[in-house]
């Protein structure tokens, strides 16, 4: 493949995967939707592909550059994903974590993309939205069976 076509396509399949995951939480009313991840992913994608950019134009290959941006990346997302987690006013309850994760996965997913590690990528993909998807019902489920306390409720004694 042409170098301008594979980048293309490592950008938008990063996009697509970071806007599907987002579209998952702005269904949910998250902070955190479409956008958000379609842009973390995007710009996860393309800071990863620089380094591969440059393979197309010499004999070097630099995993190790490779390696370095994906720490930046996973370090840098984390205060993204940090701005959106909200304790509640009495501190018993803190919402955003699922969402927070979410972001920092769609960065991870670009990652991927930029790299061309489709395989990893499509596996990862499909679990993050089984798990986005079927996670909430499943643990209200368990929690049904397995807890004998229920949440809105205070515990005993």
């Amino acid at each position: 493949m042409d170098p301008i076509n594979d980048l293309v396509l490592r950008l938008v399949a990063a996009t697509v995967v970071g806007g599907l995951i987002g579209l998952n939480r702005e269904m949910k009313h998250k902070p955190a939707g479409l956008r958000t991840h379609a842009l973390v992913a995007l710009g996860a994608a393309l800071v990863t592909s620089v380094p591969t950019w440059s393979q197309y134009f010499s004999a070097a290959h630099h995993a190790d550059a490779i390696s370095r941006i994906m720490q930046g990346i996973m370090t840098g997302i984390g205060f993204v994903g940090a701005g959106v987690i909200l304790r509640t006013n009495d501190g018993r309850e803190v919402h955003g974590l699922t969402t927070a994760a979410s972001v920092w996965l769609a960065a991870c997913l670009g990652c991927a993309c930029g790299a061309a590690a489709w395989i990893p990528m499509a596996a990862t993909f499909v679990l993050v939205l089984l798990i986005l998807i079927f996670g909430g019902p499943l643990e209200q489920w368990a929690i049904g069976v397995l807890d004998p306390h229920p949440r809105d409720k205070p515990p005993p004694p």
